[in-house]
Formats: C-alpha cells, sequence, structure tokens
C-alpha cells in the first residue's frame, strides 16, 4: 500500500503526512510516529531569526474544550497527538495537522485562512512590484506618435473599434539596407484594417493596396518641436504614398481611409522590416504552406513545397515575395500575407505560447520594441486591453478580404496600378462600417436573410408598378442613369427616366410622393434601402407618358445605384475571402 492510500485508510488526509525537517530542509513523509522518515525535494522555509538554517515550526491547536496546546517540531521529532477528549469517550487516536471532525474545522480553518491571506499579501505585493517595473520597462520599449485628431484619445472596451495595421518599407534595423532602396523614407507599403465587432463575436481584415490610386486629402502633423503643419494633399496618387511622402505621418494614413472608404480608423500599429523579424522569431516561427516550391532570386526565399516554419529573416522574405506568386503583382503578394497574418494569429494564441513563459516574455519584449502606436493606446496597458478583447473572436469568424478593385486605365496595358470598383467596393465599406459580419456568426441572423431573400424575390412583380423619375441633388456626376439603368435592369422598375439635374442640391436622399403612391414608395424605399426618413409626403409629378410619378432626388449622402442608404444586414460576397482558422498553400 503507499503512502496515499495507507493515508487515506486510517482517514488522515495525505498532506498531513508531510513534515519539514529543519536539518535537511526537505519535507519528509511520515507515515506514523515511528516510522522511517524518507526525503522528499521541497521548499526550504527561511529562518525568521536570520539563520541559515529552518526555524523551528511551532504548532498551536485547540482541543474540543477550547484549551491549547503548543509543540515544537525539532531534528525530525512528532509532537505529541493531539488530545482532545471528550466527557465519557475514549481520547481520540493521533489525526495529524489536519483534522476531519468538524468541531475541529473551525479553528484550523481560521489559521489557515489566516497564513493563505498573509501569504497571498506577500505575494501581491512582490509580483506587484516586479510587474510594475517590468510594465515600465515594456512602455520604455513602446514608440508613440502624435496624430493630433486623427486618432482617438483612448480605447474603449465597450465599442466596436478600427485599428489601422500599417506595414512600412523603411530598411532601419540590421540586415535591412540589403534589401534594395536603403534609404526608402517608409511609405505605407502593407496596409490592414482591422474591424473588430461591438459583439466581439467576428472580425474583419480590410487589405488596401498599396498602388491603389486615390486622393490624399490636406494632413495636419505634429513636429517634432511641437508645432504643427499642414502637409497638402495629392490627387490621384498611389495609396502608399500617404505616408513618408512630403512628411506625412502615420496620421495623414489614417486620414486617406477614411477618405478612400469611409471608415474612420480609431487608431494605428505600425511595424517595419524587424518587426516581423523579432515577432516569428519569439514565437518559435510561424507555418506556412506552398504550393509550389520557390528559390525566388529577389526575396531570397527558398523553401519546398508542402508545410514548412520561417522565422527570422526567411519570415520576412516569404511576406516580401511578390514574384513567385500568381501574376507576380501585389494582390497575389496580399493573399499570402494574408495567410501568413493568419498563421501568425493562431501561433500567437496557441496553447504552445501562452501555456510558456519564456516565449510569453520573448514575444512581450519583441511586440513592444517592434511598434509604433498613436498617443491613445501607448500604454503597455491599453494595448493589453486591445489584443484581450481581440483575442474573444474566434479565428473562424475573423475575415481576411481585399479592397475590391479594377485594373486603372490610365496605365494602359501595362497594369501598374489599381482603382477602386465603384460597384464592388462600397457594399464592402458598407457592411464594415455598420458592424456587419461576413461570416454567419448567429443561426437567428440567417434564418432573418433567408426571410429578407423571399421577400425581395416576392417584390419583384410589384416593382413593375412603380412610376418613379430620378433627378441628381448633389450626388456623383452620372449617378441619375446609373441608378435609372439599376432600376430597370436589376430590380424591374421599368417605368423609370432620368430627370437631370434637382433644382438645388441636398444633404439626404429623398423620395417624394403623393398619397395614392404610398404603396409605390414603400415598395422603391425597399428595394433601394432607403430609411423612413428619406420619405416625403408632398405630391407627384407627371412623367414623359403622362402618368404621375414619384420624385426620387439623390443626395449627396447617395453611394451608388444599388448600393443601400440604410445599415445593411448581410455583408456582400467577396472574392478571395478567407478566415484565420484556414489553412491554406500559397501558389
Amino acid at each position: 500500500m503507499d503512502a496515499q492510500s495507507r493515508g487515506r485508510a486510517e482517514n488522515i488526509d495525505p498532506a498531513d503526512q508531510w513534515v519539514l525537517n529543519p536539518n535537511t530542509g526537505e519535507y519528509e513523509l511520515r507515515l506514523s510516529t515511528s516510522a522511517a522518515q524518507s526525503p522528499v525535494p521541497g521548499p526550504r522555509r527561511p529562518d525568521p531569526r536570520g539563520g541559515s538554517g529552518s526555524a523551528p515550526r511551532r504548532r498551536e491547536d485547540r482541543t474540543t474544550d477550547g484549551t491549547r496546546e503548543t509543540g515544537r517540531t525539532r531534528g525530525g521529532e512528532v509532537p505529541p497527538p493531539r488530545s482532545a477528549r471528550r466527557r465519557g469517550t475514549e481520547p481520540e487516536q493521533p489525526q495529524g495537522r489536519r483534522n476531519r471532525r468538524p468541531v475541529k474545522k473551525k479553528g484550523k480553518a481560521k489559521k489557515i485562512l489566516a497564513w493563505t491571506a498573509g501569504g497571498t499579501a506577500l505575494v501581491v505585493i512582490a509580483v506587484g512590484t516586479a510587474g510594475y517595473l517590468y510594465l515600465k520597462h515594456l512602455e520604455g520599449n513602446v514608440t508613440t506618435t502624435d496624430v493630433g485628431s486623427a486618432a482617438k484619445d483612448g480605447f474603449s472596451k465597450d465599442d466596436a473599434f478600427n485599428i489601422l495595421i500599417i506595414g512600412t518599407d523603411k530598411r532601419t534595423g540590421k540586415g535591412n539596407a540589403g534589401y534594395g532602396d536603403a534609404n526608402s523614407i517608409g511609405h505605407a507599403d502593407t496596409n490592414i484594417l482591422l474591424h473588430v465587432s461591438k459583439d466581439r463575436t467576428n472580425a474583419t481584415a480590410l487589405s488596401i493596396p498599396r498602388d491603389l490610386v486615390v486622393d490624399v486629402p490636406d494632413c495636419q502633423t505634429i513636429q517634432p518641436d511641437g508645432s504643427e503643419k499642414v502637409i497638402p494633399g495629392s490627387r490621384q496618387v498611389r495609396f502608399n504614398e500617404s505616408l513618408g511622402q512630403e512628411g506625412r505621418d502615420p496620421g495623414c494614413t489614417m486620414r486617406t481611409v477614411k477618405e478612400v472608404t469611409g471608415i474612420t480608423p480609431d487608431h494605428f500599429v505600425m511595424v517595419d522590416f524587424n518587426a516581423v523579424k523579432t515577432l516569428t522569431t519569439a514565437v518559435g516561427g510561424v507555418n506556412v504552406c506552398l504550393a509550389h516550391a520557390v528559390n525566388d532570386k529577389d526575396s531570397h526565399l527558398k523553401l519546398p513545397a508542402g508545410p514548412s516554419k520561417v522565422e527570422g529573416e526567411q519570415a520576412l522574405a516569404f511576406v516580401r515575395t511578390r514574384h513567385s506568386w500568381g501574376n507576380a503583382g501585389d494582390l497575389d503578394r496580399i493573399k499570402v500575407q494574408q495567410q501568413f497574418m493568419a498563421s501568425l494569429m493562431r501561433k500567437m494564441t496557441s496553447g504552445d505560447t501562452l501555456t510558456n513563459p519564456s516565449k510569453l516574455l520573448d514575444l512581450a519584449e519583441a511586440a513592444t520594441k517592434a511598434l509604433t502606436v498613436d498617443k491613445g493606446i501607448g500604454k503597455v496597458s491599453t494595448l493589453k486591453d486591445v489584443a484581450l478583447e481581440m483575442k474573444k473572436v474566434p479565428p473562424k469568424n475573423i475575415s481576411f478580404v481585399t479592397v475590391p478593385v479594377l485594373d486603372n486605365p490610365a496605365d494602359g496595358r501595362f497594369h501598374k496600378t489599381v482603382i477602386v470598383n465603384p460597384n464592388a467596393a462600397p457594399p464592402v465599406f458598407d457592411a464594415i462600417e455598420n458592424d456587419v459580419s461576413f461570416t454567419d456568426v448567429k443561426k437567428k441572423e440567417k434564418a432573418a436573410k433567408d426571410a429578407q431573400a423571399a421577400r425581395l424575390k416576392g417584390s419583384r412583380s410589384a416593382a413593375s408598378d412603380v412610376r418613379v423619375r430620378v433627378m441628381n441633388g448633389g450626388a456623383q456626376a452620372g449617378s441619375a442613369q446609373d441608378t435609372l439603368q439599376w432600376l430597370q435592369n436589376d430590380v424591374g422598375v421599368t417605368k423609370s427616366e432620368n430627370a437631370g439635374n434637382a433644382p438645388a442640391e441636398l444633404a439626404k436622399t429623398t423620395l417624394e410622393y403623393a398619397p395614392d403612391q404610398a404603396s409605390q414608395a414603400r415598395e422603391l424605399a425597399h428595394l433601394m434601402g432607403l430609411s423612413g426618413s428619406a420619405l416625403k409626403p408632398g405630391k407627384s409629378v407627371t412623367n414623359t407618358q403622362g402618368l404621375p410619378a414619384m420624385t426620387l432626388t439623390l443626395g449627396k449622402d447617395f453611394k451608388g445605384a444599388g448600393v443601400s442608404l440604410t445599415a445593411p444586414k448581410k455583408a456582400p460576397k467577396v472574392d478571395g475571402r478567407t478566415t484565420a482558422n484556414e489553412v491554406k498553400c500559397a501558389g
């Protein structure tokens, strides 16, 4: 019978059979008062008097009649057993340091509670002090940039949030000058707008191509001496010029994102070449997969087909490689970078990392040294809050998408740059802006979507009865004609016509109708996604057929033909969308 089973057989708590031998500084197993003691490694108890040995342990227990018994354990001697007697009963047998009888538990529990409370206090003080010092050390690692009003002052754990992740092509750091363009000022080479939903059920990582042609707005920057300087904007330039060029800071890139997508970034996180190397090394490498072997002379990436693990210089080569994927363009590299980020996310949140203190410390050091952030999230405690909120999102509901684009016609046949797809991109932007998931996160939401689809299908027959004249009252040029074509060809509103420009510009789109046209107004509002506030009871007009018709005036809020003006219920389908839990092979 082993010691544990022996103790249970005699109704003795096995934990009470281990006592400290002050001569050896080790805990020893005491099976009985006469049994030999077997040394077992254990923590040495410090002598409160300052000596190198262990202090004698004073024992003090209450008996059932309220008296106390005291004794000392010296040189392995066992103190006398408790002699708690009850009137008319035989003495109790030795029970060890703890006794199972209820009458004994009360006093013992108080002693254990007192020791635990005191010990916990010491631990909290010790860890708290060390933790505070380490926290200040980590905060010293983080670089912050004041981007003024472009970023929020703080971080809220109760709201949806948007963080712009900027990867620069700056070559500073050991060994990075050899990658070419050694004097790069650090353009916005890789850009991901990460949206985390309010309920933390989903997130969307929207990649913005560096070669996307955009208008960079005027940008107010904070100079090193604290003064403010406005950097003039640029029209029809590559997105990557929103950072570095003309002295633009990350706040300029944030403002450019809002200009292009309509989505306001709350904060930014900027990393350079070194970040990829140090972060991947800190987690012990990132798993990747290749559809074919690669030996890229430009990036120096050399990997076999199938799964591999990359870190450090090799990881940087992997994310920089462009000519070995697809059509050797930046859009194909974006797909590979998304796969890499998903794998890095999985590795950082894996049990292998989270249960390894050494890896966690390395990761904390690497991450804080690699990041440049805005002042709103510049404290390590705030960065921790951001990370914990992101960790709540299941990987299967983290979607990676890319801004839908078209080849830039101005490039001719060379296709060096791209432009925003005017039809496919706005629904993507709207879904993110309105916190709509690109994954089905709830069954009841799916049921609602199915019901909505059924209603739309049934309403197409009623659309043929709708008569409306479309006018442009402040929308982009050509919007009235685009809307007319969409109404007639896509949703069946054949009795519609273009009435040109409105007499005055309107901030909001309106639909004016006569009382007897109320049903038609509701039908058109349903098809177009107009809110109730857009409906304007009034009078009808006469169309070219001599029949009464409603007037649809497209205001400045108009987003494009077929784009709903109310919050979307369903995110659009996006080519190439992936999720963070998917393992794919680059090729």
